[in-house]
């Protein structure tokens, strides 16, 4: 049975109050904790989080600027699409965009996603090439103009790969 609390005297009001260095304390903490946010909202970055902005949610993108959508595909040797980002091999796009300088620079790493690829669908045919595509959508005042371009960023052939 949990105790119940202590009744006040008559004339106490129940409210203990803080010491000056109490309040010091808790003022001095609330100081650098503030201090904290706002040096992380002016030099922070994503790795400072939660005393840095998270720049996803705190800038806005240019209305004119082209929008970027990543893709992973795999191509089979008659030249059929496989889709390879999106769970597919483990991976999601963001993942595969948060790696893609690797990916450009160590092409030879696309090769485990076909070898991912072929664990998880045994019965598919095997991939002949990946590639890592960029579809580009431009936009004027934040509105698509139906212009599209699309460009294969890194691609790795699979047919000399044991």
């Amino acid at each position: 049975m949990v105790p119940a609390p202590p009744v006040p005297a008559p004339g106490e009001t129940g409210v203990l109050t803080l010491s000056p260095i109490g309040r010091r304390v808790r003022l001095a903490a609330c100081a650098v904790v503030l201090a904290l946010l706002l040096g992380g909202t002016v030099w922070g970055t994503d790795a400072d989080f939660p005393f840095g902005p998270f720049r996803m949610y705190s800038t806005r993108a240019d209305p004119d600027r082209p929008v970027v959508s990543t893709r992973v595909v795999g191509l089979t040797a008659d030249g059929e699409e496989v889709r390879l980002s999106g769970g597919e091999v483990g991976l999601r796009r963001a993942e595969f965009e948060g790696q893609l300088a690797r990916l450009v620079q160590e092409p030879e790493l696309l090769v485990l996603l076909a070898e991912s690829y072929a664990d998880h669908h045994p019965a598919a045919e095997p991939l002949a090439e990946v590639r890592v595509v960029q579809r580009r959508y431009a936009l004027e005042d934040g509105r698509q103009t139906g212009e599209v371009t699309e460009s294969v960023v890194v691609a790795q052939d699979l047919e000399d790969t044991p």
